[in-house]
């Protein structure tokens, strides 16, 4: 009878790395909708284990992009995220007044750690 008892904790411990890492995948998802998604409500490209993606938001017909402005939110453990990664704020970190187009970069680390900035280009 103790075998038994024994060899049931021990599933169950096997069993714990398993959850784990499905928290740890679940919040990654959740870790870069956090840090803002994607351009224009589209999210990015995500892998549960690691991201590291870019791509476009928008373009105008504005010419010239001599400038170049960012602004970041980060989330920790896919449970807190802070930061202004508006077009606005990174326009203005640059002091950009005619926008020729956006970017995003995403990353994310296995839920524990996601950025997303937002690259303004113009003049």
């Amino acid at each position: 009878m103790n075998t038994r008892i024994a060899n049931l904790h021990r599933s169950r411990l096997m069993l714990a790395p398993l959850l784990l890492a499905l928290v740890l995948s679940t919040s990654g998802c959740l870790a870069t909708a956090l840090a803002g998604g994607g351009g224009g409500g589209a999210a990015p490209p995500s892998g549960s284990l690691y991201s590291d993606v870019k791509g476009p938001v928008t373009a105008t017909s504005n010419s010239g992009s001599s400038k170049v402005g960012r602004s970041t939110a980060k989330a920790y453990l896919g449970l807190v995220a802070t930061g202004d990664a508006s077009i606005e704020a990174a326009a203005e970190e640059a002091g950009i007044n005619e926008i020729h187009h956006v970017d995003f970069e995403s990353t994310n680390i296995l839920g524990l750690y996601a950025s997303y900035t937002v690259v303004v280009y113009g003049e």
